[in-house]
């Protein structure tokens, strides 16, 4: 295919960058420099979006994401995962996402998995099964439902965060459990809300407490993570969202964790990061990848519970025992 035809492929499938004005999108303006901060993580998505759209193969566009300013970057390799899920989703649409985690990606494997999932928001169901075919670990593929959860409540935010829309009998993926699939969809609603909030730790969780007591706790999970990985906070709004969540704080930690996890991994650790994780976690970003890293459960251990689920849970039972061994 010629430059020519990739660029055209870019332009047709790339939405426009507009689409990440927060005026734009309805949501709640905290500050400039907040304003400034979240519409630049969306700007990067989209920069990423389109740098998978265009490449010839995924390894073309390695070069142009490890260009983008590294407190970003993994902003950039989730816009590329949905990319190129996209494109498998596609008719003739080939491996795009297996091969690319074959490269640098690997790295940024959960912002990947999560890009599969705002590509499977975008895609009819019937092409679902393509565009997630490269979630093959267990474990994590239910970040894909995360990445489709944020992606509803960020384009659709007047149904599934203003009028709570939750979806019944969710289809993916094909073993179940579909009630599970509602709650990490939440997470990722929660995730989102972040966003619709602009950053602004009162509006999110006032918009977390008008859904029902049975779902706040994995909004608010989604709402850490996304607190601690894309930030917009000082530390007394840190503290405003603790004292909000009360009894969900354990929830809000382990959201935490897994941002900060996310963040170790691939080197792309913020100042911002290190000061969330300390108040929300009361340890490093290097103790919460380590956690996270001891916390994975092997797939099937005879519960029935989701691999994945065990996971958070032992997340949340590890930081309580890192807690109670400080003196």
């Amino acid at each position: 295919m010629t430059s020519g035809w990739r660029a055209l492929r870019r332009r047709v499938l790339t939405p426009s960058t507009s689409q990440a004005n927060l005026s734009v999108r309805g949501f709640h303006v905290k500050s400039a420099a907040a304003r400034e901060l979240l519409e630049t993580v969306g700007e990067t998505f989209l920069a990423g979006y389109a740098y998978a759209a265009e490449a010839r193969v995924p390894q073309d566009a390695e070069e142009r994401l490890e260009s983008v300013p590294w407190q970003f970057r993994g902003f950039a390799y989730e816009g590329a995962g949905m990319g190129f899920a996209i494109r498998d989703g596609l008719p003739f649409g080939g491996r795009h996402v297996s091969r690319f985690l074959e490269g640098r990606a690997k790295d940024h494997i959960y912002m990947v998995y999560v890009g599969m999932g705002w590509a499977m928001a975008r895609l009819p169901r019937m092409r679902w099964a393509k565009a997630s075919a490269a979630a093959a670990d267990p474990l994590l593929r239910w970040l894909v439902l995360d990445g489709y959860g944020f992606h509803q409540a960020y384009f659709h935010t007047e149904q599934y965060v203003h009028r709570q829309y939750q979806e019944p009998n969710f289809p993916w993926p094909a073993d179940g459990p579909a009630s599970y699939a509602s709650r990490v969809i939440d997470q990722g609603i929660g995730r989102a809300i972040w966003f619709v909030a602009g950053a602004d730790p009162e509006r999110a969780a006032d918009l977390i407490e008008a859904f029902d007591t049975s779902r706040r706790a994995d909004l608010y999970s989604g709402a850490g993570l996304a607190t601690t990985y894309a930030g917009a906070a000082d530390q007394q709004e840190l503290g405003t969202f603790m004292r909000r969540a009360g009894n969900h704080l354990p929830q809000v930690a382990q959201g935490a964790v897994f941002a900060a996890t996310a963040r170790f991994q691939t080197g792309l650790v913020t100042e911002h990061t290190t000061l969330a994780t300390q108040l929300l976690c009361g340890i490093t970003p290097a103790q919460a990848a380590d956690l996270a890293d001891k916390s994975r459960t092997e797939p099937l251990d005879g519960s029935g519970v989701p691999p994945y689920e065990l996971w958070r849970q032992r997340i949340s039972s590890g930081l309580d025992e890192l807690r109670r061994a400080i003196p």
